[in-house]
């Protein structure tokens, strides 16, 4: 039983509800990222470990710090706070680790590193997990499922991207156009995981 529920979170995180192509959370760094396939790997990387590490700490802070003050009243106000605070430090551990260890992909990465801080994706997980009153084995999988979803998204669209570099396309069709164009057909295609609802 306890399997089962794991497998619908990693499923549901990865195909049904993902958060770039069902969710169109993270749609910034999805874009920007995804020219090239090794950029797309290591920020897909990063977003895996930021998200799963982000959500067993404000797991943790929800539980143990912020639920004692739910009589205030204030916790949906200092969550948000805190979870947000507890993304910006875990990005910032990211941002050392990654310039000490693989320089080439952190100038590789740039500005989109810095903003794994505001990829709303990232939010969205820790709140869902909340929301969703997953225990800790449950909010670790979802998270992690969900960084997994993230890359899964990143790396489709880089493949096609660079594929699409020795194509012949219309003036118009080039650079961004003919990226939200392959997002759309992308998340089209996410959106048959979910089936169809019949009446």
């Amino acid at each position: 039983m306890i399997i089962a529920k794991l497998f619908i979170i990693v499923i549901g995180a990865i195909f049904v509800n993902n958060f770039v192509l069902a969710r169109f959370l993270g749609i910034c760094p999805y874009l920007g990222v995804s020219k090239h396939w090794e950029s797309a790997m290591g920020m897909g990387l990063a977003v895996i470990f930021v998200m799963t590490l982000a959500s067993f700490i404000t797991w943790i802070i929800y539980r143990y710090v912020l639920l004692p003050f739910e009589s205030i009243g204030a916790v949906a106000v200092l969550q948000t706070i805190t979870f947000i605070l507890t993304i910006a430090a875990l990005v910032q551990v990211v941002e050392m680790i990654m310039r000490k260890t693989a320089p080439a992909l952190y100038k590789a990465l740039g500005i989109y590193l810095p903003l794994i801080t505001t990829n709303c994706a990232v939010l969205g997980v820790t709140l869902l997990n909340i929301k969703d009153n997953f225990n800790l084995l449950e909010t670790l999988i979802h998270g992690f499922a969900a960084g997994v979803g993230f890359t899964l998204a990143l790396l489709l669209m880089a493949g096609i991207r660079e594929r699409l570099e020795f194509a012949k396309l219309p003036k118009a069709a080039q650079g961004f156009a003919i990226a939200f164009i392959i997002a759309a057909l992308m998340s089209l295609s996410f959106l048959g995981f979910s089936g169809l609802i019949t009446e």
